[in-house]
């Protein structure tokens, strides 16, 4: 599933060709989670403001009409930038411009791009009111996040991947940050000391931060939107290492399943 660097890495590969071009045409395949929500017609001679991201969602603005499309990479989606063409079997959204075209494949159809008239109104206002704060927000501190999961008696992986303390940490990265943080995924977010919370903050902001100098992770079939994959998961200290040596301590990687999710974590040097 494309998480907050992917995402991020998304945007950052979209905005310098499309901020300014003027869109020419939309396409539409198989529906996806949510309609389009406007007549693809109406968006024909809109201008593209550069491309923004909240969470992992990506904004991308017009002008004349004013609002724009909020796009959601679901669990198998990417975005390409290219020439236009007929969209194929797996290909559900386009959005042709001067200066290309947009693709969204999605095999899997839980991705969605959807028309907001801006990002405080709905259904934009609607989808992003329950996330947290961004990871690398100056005003976020260990004790903002101590204050949200005090009373939280649920598992501090889950409220991790739940994204409305924090954003971005999603199965990977947060298998991740709890191992340079020494945390046990298990650990209930009410357990946690305002300073493990610190802890914790830094060691989200290491990991996403370094997904992002390396295009983020390619599982699967993830890339940005010129194809380049990315690089994180040939680095990750515990996230499918089951068996293998913790890099720390020596001890075996172990794996569980929470909320149907894997966790890959170090029993000895992740204290409960």
């Amino acid at each position: 599933m494309p998480e907050l660097p992917e995402v991020e890495i998304t945007r950052r590969s979209i905005a310098p060709t499309l901020e300014g071009a003027v869109v020419t045409g939309v396409q539409l395949g198989r529906p996806l989670r949510w309609p389009l929500g406007v007549a693809p017609a109406h968006l024909v001679g809109a201008v593209l403001g550069e491309a923004q991201r909240r969470g992992k969602y990506l904004w991308l603005p017009m002008i004349r009409p004013e609002g724009g499309l909020l796009i959601h990479l679901g669990m198998s989606g990417a975005l390409a930038l290219g020439p236009e063409r007929m969209l194929g079997p797996h290909q559900h959204f386009a959005l042709h411009t001067t200066r290309g075209s947009l693709v969204l494949t999605d095999p899997r159809r839980f991705g969605a791009v959807v028309w907001s008239g801006g990002l405080d109104v709905d259904p934009a206002r609607k989808l992003l009111q329950g996330l947290g704060a961004e990871p690398f927000d100056p005003a976020l501190t260990g004790a903002t996040l101590h204050a949200r999961w005090r009373r939280r008696r649920a598992p501090i992986k889950q409220l991790l991947l739940a994204g409305d303390g924090v954003v971005g940490a999603g199965n990977i990265y947060a298998c991740e940050a709890l191992w340079h943080a020494g945390i046990r995924p298990s650990m209930l977010g009410s357990r946690l000391s305002p300073a493990r919370c610190e802890r914790l903050l830094a060691a989200v902001r290491h990991v996403l931060g370094q997904a992002l100098a390396l295009g983020g992770s390619t599982l699967r079939d993830f890339s940005d939107a010129h194809g380049v994959a990315g690089a994180y998961q040939h680095q990750a200290a515990v996230y499918d290492r089951e068996g293998q040596p913790c890099p720390r301590c020596g001890a075996p990687i172990r794996r569980e399943v929470q909320a149907q999710r894997s966790t890959y974590f170090c029993a000895r040097c992740q204290r409960p």
